[in-house]
């Protein structure tokens, strides 16, 4: 019975010695700090350095906000609602709100936003007494000290570009994807442009009916579109769909 339980552990006892290793770590740890000054942070008054590119909590550029929703549509987390809010000219303009008790610090905000309005900060003591004081309106996610280095640029490369050979042109979803428009669904009833953030779309005269009625229909600017979506998600009879260029 002996034999059976002497043969489930190694014969060479030196292969074992690898359970010292973080002890050993350990040690040379505190000799060093023993010796030397102690490697403690002594925060809140003492603070490690933030590097450029950290993604701390969502900033907004209030004035360059579209009140789109892309950001609302991509946040893994549900953390972000449009609500509206009233603008430096005392009009009511829609615009992101953040729950931060939720919020991941994932920046896909930021990187689907087309007008780079919602960036990083380097912010993160975020600790709060109430989970209402966790949600940040859009006048508290301003952040006055913006750089480019909080903006988050997410670019792909397309399909046919690849086969072609061209790996160095990478291009924007909100650049090449475009809402397309069935006409036979279409009934011109200009719910589009009203959702329309960037006021790409206008209705225009596309002939008549047997009534003699003029048929509307929607004429997109696509220089400006910034393909939010809004149009599809709120025409009623599905006439409008985003194709995507691949």
């Amino acid at each position: 019975m002996a034999i059976k339980y002497l043969n489930k552990y190694p014969k060479k006892l030196w292969k074992s010695l690898w359970v010292m290793k973080p002890m050993w770590a350990t040690l040379k740890m505190m000799f060093r700090t023993t010796i030397h000054r102690p490697m403690t942070i002594m925060y809140p008054y003492e603070k490690e350095w933030v590097p450029d590119n950290y993604r701390g909590r969502p900033g907004l550029r209030f004035d360059k906000c579209l009140g789109c929703g892309i950001c609302e549509r991509m946040c893994p987390t549900t953390c972000i609602e449009i609500v509206t809010v009233k603008d430096d000219g005392g009009r009511d303009v829609k615009r992101p709100q953040v729950n931060l008790g939720r919020c991941m610090m994932c920046g896909y905000c930021a990187e689907y936003c087309p007008v780079d309005a919602m960036t990083v900060t380097p912010d993160y003591e975020l600790a709060k007494y109430t989970r209402a004081e966790m949600i940040y309106g859009p006048r508290e996610l301003h952040y006055e000290n913006t750089t480019e280095m909080m903006e988050v640029h997410m670019e792909e490369h397309l399909l046919s570009n690849l086969k072609k050979g061209i790996t160095d042109q990478p291009v924007a979803f909100y650049s090449v994807d475009r809402p397309e428009l069935d006409n036979d669904a279409c009934i011109g009833c200009s719910r589009c442009v009203k959702v329309c953030p960037t006021g790409v779309i206008e209705m225009i005269t596309a002939g008549e009916n047997d009534k003699g009625k003029p048929i509307k229909r929607p004429k997109f600017d696509f220089s400006k579109c910034v393909c939010c979506e809004n149009c599809v998600d709120e025409c009623p009879k599905d006439a409008l769909k985003i194709k995507e260029v691949l």
